[in-house]
């Protein structure tokens, strides 16, 4: 069965995407990893499946590159939202359904602003702060991310007892100032860091916020694949509304691929 697929990236974070809106297509495990692969298939830190939804625009279903389903992935959000208006799924504005519920964007040329959940104050472990972005992140402070072994400690923490069968999401943050964080990620599903993470840096802005004591502000995040940027409001109870992710959604290539 041959199958057409779009490629994107989202600072470095790249996914394969499938146009499934006729619902043909149904994909093993396997299929999904051996897709994913960077030798043997396409190579992507994901796969995402663009699907018809009753009460959105669409639905994006989103396959971490072990080729399992996964939770909400933002910069793979931030690449279907872009994906859907280049194939005029969507106009400049949508709604789509995710695995945590409805999420709004605005595509403006490359760059997509992506609404995220509503996210509860976060907690405080041994590890980090612990918050749920419609992914679970830990957040560790570090002087430099450059010296941090992202791969040993990353599946450290992602493996620890502390975090169960389902694991976590680590990210490493240095401080340039209270509007400008470096972050590095490493993702559970990829076992790996990869160049940027939507939902990771989403978290990270909301620790800083809750540890800086902020109420409103837009915080700029440098990750090796680019900078991304989090907006949000903090609420009496210390959690967080209107939290906003930007940043570019990018094609690289299209194609077709015989699938195994």
């Amino acid at each position: 069965m041959k199958i057409h697929f779009h490629k994107y990236q989202g600072t470095g974070n790249d996914f394969v995407i499938i146009d499934n809106r006729n619902a043909t297509l149904s994909l093993t495990t396997a299929q999904v990893k051996w897709l994913c692969d960077r030798r043997f298939g396409i190579g992507a830190d994901g796969l995402m499946l663009l699907e018809k939804d009753p009460i959105a625009d669409f639905k994006m279903l989103y396959f971490n590159a072990d080729g399992r389903e996964s939770t909400m992935c933002g910069n793979g959000g931030r690449c279907m939202v872009h994906f859907a208006h280049q194939i005029e799924a969507i106009g400049k504005t949508t709604t789509f359904n995710a695995i945590d519920g409805l999420h709004e964007a605005v595509v403006t040329g490359d760059f997509v602003r992506l609404k995220m959940i509503d996210v509860a104050p976060p907690e405080q472990h041994e590890a980090g702060w612990f918050l749920n972005t419609g992914s679970p992140h830990v957040v560790c402070e570090v002087a430099d991310t450059e010296a941090v072994d992202v791969q040993k400690t990353g599946a450290e923490i992602r493996y620890s007892d502390a975090y169960g069968e389902g694991g976590v999401n680590v990210n490493f943050v240095s401080i340039v100032n209270d509007k400008h964080l470096n972050v590095r990620t490493y993702e559970r599903g990829v076992e790996a860091e990869t160049f940027s993470c939507g939902t990771g840096v989403t978290a990270v802005a909301l620790a800083h916020a809750t540890k800086q004591n902020l109420s409103s502000e837009r915080i700029e995040m440098t990750t090796p694949g680019g900078s991304l940027a989090v907006s949000f409001q903090r609420n009496a109870s210390g959690g967080f509304q209107e939290v906003f992710l930007e940043g570019p959604a990018t094609f690289v290539f299209k194609g077709v691929i015989e699938l195994l």
